[in-house]
């Protein structure tokens, strides 16, 4: 990047983040970017986050930027509409965990922190104890903690038949993608993957833990886990199918 060009993103400095767009009587936050290699305005629309991202060129001006999100305020408006609306972690609410539906229900005299009840009809429930402000995080921290017992034991199970060890196994909230694995073998997984099926939560394991073995997507890699997860495809499709969907789950908390 040339020094002039620097000094023109840094000159920007001061100029808002983000802007709103109104369409249809509703508004829409645009969360503004400036990137030295963009030629034009573009619109993104992160599917995990519902983030409205504008993408302007270095030398673009800020009117230019809202009268191009303005222009494209219908467009934005009907990406979101088609979004999985946000599912928060509150009274009330049916979330998928390990694929089931499971509906929170508050129980605020009761003593503990969360576990899970069978309901009238079948109807699995997730109990939480304690005060209303804090359901949502006490509903986050026991979802985190499953999934960490059971990647844990899904990733060892699939690292022990591979042949292989693994140094250890990490839980965050990614958005882009559901596990990864570093070379000093640390596996790293969505949490969210406790809402999906047995079956797609021991593929994720097979995956990554193949990728200690094939630090790739080769068919090599590809044939490891197939040998230890037959089913790899279908947890594949599912994933392809409804992973979109999960990220909606503890949005608005």
């Amino acid at each position: 990047m040339s020094l002039a060009l620097r000094a023109l993103l840094t000159s920007r400095s001061s100029e808002p983040s983000v802007i709103a767009v109104e369409f249809d009587r509703e508004v829409h936050m645009v969360q503004l970017r400036r990137n030295a290699k963009a030629r034009r305005y573009t619109l993104r629309i992160h599917t995990a986050t519902r983030e409205v991202v504008l993408t302007m060129p270095p030398r673009g001006s800020l009117k230019q930027a809202r009268e191009f999100a303005q222009k494209h305020g219908g467009w934005i408006a009907a990406r979101l509409n088609r979004l999985p609306q946000p599912v928060p972690f509150a009274d009330g609410a049916v979330i998928p965990l390990r694929g089931r539906d499971h509906r929170i229900v508050h129980r605020p005299q009761s003593r503990g922190t969360v576990w899970i009840e069978a309901g009238d009809g079948g109807e699995m429930v997730l109990c939480v104890a304690g005060d209303a402000p804090h359901v949502a995080r006490r509903v986050l921290d026991f979802l985190k903690k499953e999934a960490r017992r059971e990647l844990e034991a899904a990733s060892r199970r699939s690292a022990a038949a591979l042949g292989v060890g693994l140094r250890r196994v990490s839980i965050r909230d990614q958005s882009s993608r559901w596990g990864s694995c570093s070379t000093t073998g640390v596996l790293s997984y969505s949490w969210r993957l406790i809402l999906t099926p047995p079956f797609v939560l021991d593929y994720l394991a097979a995956h990554e833990a193949a990728h200690l073995v094939e630090m790739n997507h080769s068919r090599a890699f590809w044939r490891q886990v197939e040998r230890i997860c037959p089913e790899f495809k279908q947890a594949k499709a599912w994933l392809d199918a409804h992973g979109a969907e999960l990220h909606r789950y503890g949005m608005g908390d």
